[in-house]
């Protein structure tokens, strides 16, 4: 399928593909990108591409299409990954503190994109695998954005939730970045056709998002 054709299908909205964007802002596109992942880790818009930015980061960087400083990608690649981890972290704690400053009361708003839906099936997440809900939750699209809000609002011990918000940014962050720069690296010709990777990345994510709700429906 060409990418003029698979970006549409997969992201709907011009400016949530990384090619535009890096087009768009050149260098410029890694900081794009760590203000999306802020906002998508804590400030109740589920539906930016956290994951597809990692895996596009990671290509264009072995792809040496993105360029940070001066030398080896390798350079690049780790101080992507330690700001990444960062802003990953600032939207994690963002999200806390809302939680934490406005209690249950948060859930009772029913919008369009702070539905009391995703509060509740994150809630009923977090019940069920408490702290690793920081960790598995990162890896869950709509989970990823509230898991955090919630355990602010449950009152969570703000050392416990770093510690483990942490461990999820790691795993969540270098192993998605690092996978798109070795595939990148391995296969040179992906880093053209980033849609065909997004779309598998996108079916990986989708993948326990749906085993989940399925659980969930089982259990009802």
């Amino acid at each position: 399928m060409p990418s003029a054709l698979l970006v549409p299908l997969l992201f709907g909205i011009k400016w949530l593909d990384p090619e535009w964007m890096l087009d768009q802002f050149g260098a410029g596109f890694l900081w794009v990108s760590l203000a999306i992942i802020v906002v998508e880790c804590g400030l109740f818009f589920p539906f930016l591409p956290g994951d597809t930015l990692l895996v596009a980061i990671g290509l264009f960087l072995a792809g040496e299409k993105l360029s940070i400083l001066p030398g080896s990608p390798l350079i690049d690649l780790g101080l992507s990954c330690l700001l990444l981890v960062g802003a990953a972290m600032l939207g994690n704690v963002l999200g806390f503190e809302i939680g934490n400053k406005l209690g249950p009361a948060i859930y009772d708003h029913d919008g369009r994109v702070l539905k009391q839906d995703y509060f509740d099936r994150t809630e009923a997440f977090f019940d069920k695998h408490g702290r690793k809900a920081l960790v598995i939750g990162r890896f869950v699209p709509v989970v990823r954005t509230y898991v955090t809000v919630v355990a602010g609002a449950s009152k969570m011990k703000r050392p416990r939730f770093l510690t483990w918000s942490l461990v999820g940014a790691l795993l969540w962050v270098l192993g998605i970045t690092l996978t798109g720069y070795f595939v990148g690296d391995r296969f040179p010709w992906l880093a053209h056709h980033i849609d065909y990777l997004i779309l598998g990345l996108l079916l990986l994510t989708i993948i326990p998002a749906g085993i989940h709700w399925w659980r969930e429906r089982g259990s009802d």
